[in-house]
């Protein structure tokens, strides 16, 4: 590959510092196995006075800590497969078509796998 060292270095040290964010937002929104039984069981068995907009509520704020956590976990996957990939020296390749991803493109997206035209082709 032809991306020099320090380049190199700079796009692992960003992908290093955002897999700490992911890290951190999954334990964030981290329900740790609780279902939604578990969330909204309280509300709805304190008391007959809990208005449903109550429970929607809760319902939503679940939802969306599930959604976030599992797109947070999806990425962290990308992360750390590009790490290991700059670890065994196939960092930068195509994962289609076996060309040199451009070093723009890798600095705007450290984690691809595919040059812009497969990208392109894959997003149809």
């Amino acid at each position: 590959m032809s991306i020099d060292t320090d380049r190199l270095q700079g796009l692992r040290d960003e992908l290093v510092e955002y897999r700490e964010r992911l890290t951190a937002t999954i334990e964030h929104h981290d329900l740790a196995g609780a279902t939604m039984s578990d969330s909204i069981g309280e509300l709805q068995s304190s008391s007959t006075d809990n208005h449903l907009a109550d429970t929607a509520s809760e319902t939503y704020e679940r939802e969306l800590d599930e959604g976030l956590e599992e797109d947070a976990r999806g990425q962290l996957r990308e992360v750390d497969a590009a790490l290991a990939r700059m670890d065994s020296g196939s960092y930068g390749t195509c994962a289609r078509c076996g060309k040199e991803i451009p070093l723009e493109r890798l600095e705007a997206v450290p984690w691809t796998t595919l040059c812009i035209e497969d990208a392109r082709k894959q997003a149809r």
